[in-house]
C-alpha cells in the first residue's frame, strides 16, 4: 500500500490540519494534527484514526499501526521531535 493512498484515506474522513505516514510492507506510523482531537480522550483519538481503515486492517493490508495525535497548539511544541525521518 502506498502511503499516499493511506494519507488520502484519512484526509478524506476526518478534518486533519496535517497527516504525515510512514512505513512500509503492512507495518505504518501516523501523526495527525487536528483541533477535534483536544475534547477527545487518547482512546477516541485512536478510534477516529482507525475508523477510516478498518477495510485494511481486515484484508491484512495493515497489520500493525501506530498512532501519534496532536492538536495544532501541541504540533507546534512537538513537531521536532516527531517529525517522520
Amino acid at each position: 500500500m502506498e502511503l499516499k493512498q493511506i494519507e488520502n484515506l484519512l484526509n478524506e474522513a476526518l478534518e486533519l490540519d496535517e497527516i504525515h505516514v510512514q512505513g512500509d510492507g503492512s507495518h505504518f506510523g501516523v501523526i495527525a494534527v487536528s483541533d477535534s482531537f483536544a475534547s477527545l480522550s487518547k482512546v477516541k483519538q485512536q478510534q477516529m484514526i482507525y475508523a477510516p481503515l478498518t477495510e485494511l486492517f481486515t484484508t491484512n493490508v495493515i497489520h500493525a499501526l501506530t498512532i501519534k495525535t496532536f492538536t495544532k497548539e501541541q504540533w507546534k511544541r512537538e513537531k521536532l521531535f516527531n517529525m517522520p525521518n
